[in-house]
């Protein structure tokens, strides 16, 4: 499900710099792209919240380092490539 989730987040956020390059309302894909984002983070949590019920320590150490570094770095892009558009039309205006 998380694939799924932070594909769609990867879409949104291109149509949303698509749409703000075309000079187009581009609110819509920036929210999506955030929410799906959010999503994404839910359903990562899930997946490990599933391996400590099911005791899978060995899956628990092999992942979890290494997932937070990432999903840090992909959170952290994905909010200032969403919110880019908005820098930028401000910037624009002053």
């Amino acid at each position: 499900m998380w694939l799924l989730f932070g594909s769609i987040a990867i879409i949104a956020t291109i149509v949303n710099l698509y749409l703000y390059k075309t000079g187009k309302d581009y609110t819509w894909a920036m929210a999506l792209g955030l929410s799906f984002t959010a999503l994404t983070l839910v359903a990562e949590y899930s997946m490990v919240s599933d391996w400590v019920k099911g005791e899978d320590w060995a899956a628990l150490l092999d992942v979890v380092p290494t997932m937070t570094t990432t999903l840090w770095i992909l959170v952290m892009g994905s909010i200032i490539l969403n919110i880019a558009p908005v820098y930028l039309e401000r910037r624009v205006k002053s």
